[in-house]
């Protein structure tokens, strides 16, 4: 295994019931910035039991935090922290808020343009409000790691930043508060959770270490419970295994002695920062291509993919065809589940391809060193 670096202060609170942690968790700050989506959680319930937990506090709101939540709501959120001297952000929510809410955060803690100076110069971030999350729905991990991503539509730009300041305090992870999720929501989440596993999984090195058995546990757990709660959306079981699974898939430990990847990634965020679609089912598309594109050198942990992830009998196929196999067998269960496995389908137009390679940067990888040329070429490959 390579030699590597492992930090997470997160304090996780998880179960039926943890909301009651969120008074105590409360008890240091004066002044929170509430963060939420569309008002959903006004109609569960779930903000009448924050609410009740912040009591006595000087409470302001931002609300109405998109899906790929956009640059115009961080500014909003930095001048209510500024304005108003809050010591505290609460994000509620998933990782759109959560992640809308690290980059106000930051933003808040310095006198430049935040887009500028941590998206664009990629300034470390040395300062950041402090801040904490009620989670709604399980899929980008958010809550336990410290990095976003904020779109410019403007810009037709979706990129990313972090830093260890951006580390929520606690989170507050309930399985029951994703009962109500929209069933495409559910599927997004399910999607970008298999595909930040398949990140770290799919990088060097390739020989079996500890940390690869751990992806194929996680993958294993989602492809099984992913079905079960869309048959039974509540059953708690399968809700927590998916949160859970959601949280380790990006908390650092599925990276660790890996040289991780993240193209995919990339490649997804060009298409929605172009088209504003879900990440998730914009991964469904591009990640099983870009799979495609770079497997080749490394078939035989395919291979080992096949057999310890889909249970596939790959006796009688080469390392070439059982990776080909498993790669289609990932497309599959996406379909499956009713995500997405062309661009065709999410609405991208084939003109506009040329345009959205030019704005992915691409970087090398230890399974890829790709060109402009590469990108168009799976960019066409995922089209239809």
């Amino acid at each position: 295994m390579d030699a590597f670096y492992f930090y997470n202060p997160v304090k996780i609170h998880f179960g039926e019931g943890a909301i009651r942690a969120l008074k105590d968790e409360m008890k240091p700050y004066k002044k929170v910035l509430l963060t939420y989506g569309k008002g959903s959680i006004k109609k569960n319930g779930i903000y009448d039991k924050v609410m009740e937990a912040l009591e006595g506090k000087e409470v302001y709101e931002l609300s109405e935090i998109m899906p790929n939540p956009r640059v115009e709501k961080v500014y909003e959120g930095i001048k209510l922290v500024k304005d108003h001297d809050i010591d505290f952000i609460l994000a509620v929510g998933g990782g759109s808020t959560i992640d809308c809410s690290k980059a106000i955060a930051a933003g808040a803690k310095t006198d430049e343009d935040f887009w500028k100076k941590y998206f664009i110069n990629k300034d470390e971030v040395l300062d950041a409000t402090p801040l904490g999350s009620v989670l709604t729905m399980a899929g980008t991990g958010s809550e336990m790691d410290n990095g976003g991503v904020i779109t410019n539509w403007e810009e037709q730009l979706k990129l990313s930043f972090g830093g260890d300041p951006c580390y929520p305090k606690f989170s507050i992870l309930d399985p029951t508060y994703t009962y109500s999720l929209p069933k495409h929501h559910l599927i997004s989440g399910t999607v970008d959770m298999f595909s930040h596993v398949m990140e770290e999984y799919f990088s060097m090195p390739d020989e079996e270490n500890t940390t690869d058995e751990i992806s194929e546990a996680l993958m294993r757990t989602i492809i099984e419970n992913i079905y079960i709660a869309l048959d039974d959306p509540r059953n708690y079981r399968a809700r927590a295994n998916l949160m859970w699974a959601s949280t380790l898939a990006i908390n650092g430990l599925t990276s660790l002695s890996k040289r991780s990847d993240w193209l995919s990634h990339r490649l997804e965020h060009t298409v929605s920062a172009f088209y504003d679609v879900s990440h998730g089912m914009g991964l469904a598309v591009m990640h099983p291509n870009y799979l495609k594109y770079v497997y080749k050198g490394h078939e035989k942990k395919f291979r080992r993919w096949a057999e310890n992830v889909w249970k596939m009998d790959t006796s009688k196929m080469t390392d070439d065809e059982a990776a080909i196999k498993s790669i289609e067998r990932l497309q599959e269960f996406f379909k499956s589940i009713g995500a997405p496995t062309t661009l065709k389908e999410l609405g991208v137009q084939r003109d506009k391809i040329e345009d959205m390679a030019k704005k992915t940067g691409v970087y090398k990888t230890s399974y890829s060193d790709l060109k402009l040329q590469d990108v168009i070429k799976i960019y066409e490959q995922a089209y239809e």
